[in-house]
């Protein structure tokens, strides 16, 4: 599996994000959190290329 193939957990996804857990949710709450896929067991992974995209999307034209 290529690099950006890679699924990554929530709590991986979190930590390279320095957030919380609660923020997290509170973010895709509100439509805000990368794209997600959610398993049969209710476990959610962002593939790298998904979060990559979303943290390229939020950048500022400075």
């Amino acid at each position: 599996m290529s690099a950006s193939n890679a699924k990554l957990t929530l709590a991986e996804v979190c930590a390279e994000l320095r957030i919380s857990r609660s923020t997290f949710y509170e973010w895709r709450a509100k439509q805000r959190a990368p794209r997600c896929i959610t398993l049969p067991n209710g476990s959610l992974r962002i593939r790298r290329h998904d979060l990559e995209s979303w943290l390229e999307s939020r950048e500022d034209a400075a």
